[in-house]
């Protein structure tokens, strides 16, 4: 007998697509007969998305303003009545088909991610130096191999990923946080590698989120693995630090004031990330699970009549 699950989608402006998604959703978690809950969190849509969604059969949950894709899916995940969680966006770029083995897979790991191919995922040629950056840096800071950093179709446990309410965010980077904690907390998280067709409707990124994320990226590393962070700025005062100090040796046999000064900013980072480590490692997880997030005056649950 296969677990309940439950599905949630958050939803702003996507009354193009969310029927089709919540009937996809339907018609592949089917076969399996497991018991499904979909949940859409409408994020203050100015269209007929909440309206759309609950003549397709989901619960509907609607914030009265723009709150942001992370607290939708904060408001959704809160609610849910299943221990085993679903995400998805609301725009038909994730194929509903692939939940089936992402919940298979979620037998041998704490979250399972759809891995967006590439080839497929329609990134702007603009976008992809910045990305392609960005997954490195986020692979060195939690060592280990991210194939997508941001991907918004993931399996996972809901109590797990409660615990982590407190640091994540309520924006469209609540994904890549919730990627790195895990990671860093050495969950196992595991990739299945699925297709991404094109977004109905128009895209809630911009360019400049690039430098958003990077920042995100630094600020999860300060907490969980602060040494990773100041790790290259050791190694430059040190490398400085001892050219420096050869070249001072070559013409006197005194050592400059610079050198000195970079090898003791290397010991200060040194022992400053040493001590951010040892609080990190003491800390182990965030907080226990938090039992919701979402204010009663800003989430509604909607019904329409007729």
């Amino acid at each position: 007998m296969h677990s309940p699950v439950s599905v949630v989608i958050p939803c702003y402006n996507e009354q193009e697509g969310i029927t089709q998604v919540i009937a996809e959703v339907r018609s592949a978690i089917a076969p399996s007969g497991r018991a499904l809950e979909i949940i859409v969190v409408d994020d203050g849509s100015t269209d007929q998305s909440a309206r759309a969604a609950l003549q397709a059969g989901a619960r509907v949950l609607r914030h009265r303003s723009n709150r942001g894709y992370g607290a939708a899916l904060k408001t959704g995940i809160s609610a849910a009545s299943h221990s085993l969680t679903v995400i998805m966006d609301g725009d038909s770029t994730y194929p509903a088909e692939a939940i089936p083995a992402l919940l298979e897979r979620l037998n041998q790991a704490d979250m399972v991610v759809g891995a967006r191919r590439l080839s497929g995922a329609n990134i702007p040629l603009l976008r992809r130096p910045a990305k392609w950056f960005l997954n490195r840096l986020a692979n060195f800071m939690v060592s280990a191999r991210i194939p997508d950093l941001n991907s918004g179709l993931r399996a996972f446990r809901r109590d797990i990923v409660l615990q982590y309410f407190p640091i994540l965010p309520d924006q469209f980077s609540w994904t890549t946080t919730i990627t790195l904690a895990m990671h860093c907390d050495k969950y196992a998280v595991a990739y299945l590698p699925i297709e991404y067709r094109a977004r109905k409707g128009s895209s809630k990124i911009v360019p400049w989120d690039a430098y958003n994320f990077l920042m995100l990226i630094l600020r999860t590393a300060m907490l969980f693995r602060p040494l990773r962070v100041f790790l290259p700025l050791i190694i430059v005062f040190l490398f400085y630090g001892f050219v420096k100090m050869a070249l001072d040796l070559m013409r006197q046999p005194n050592i400059s004031a610079s050198a000195l000064l970079a090898f003791l900013s290397a010991l200060q980072l040194l022992l400053t990330g040493m001590i951010g480590d040892a609080i990190a490692a003491r800390l182990s997880r965030i907080s226990p699970p938090a039992s919701g997030v979402a204010r009663g005056d800003e989430v509604v649950e909607e019904s329409f009549e007729g």
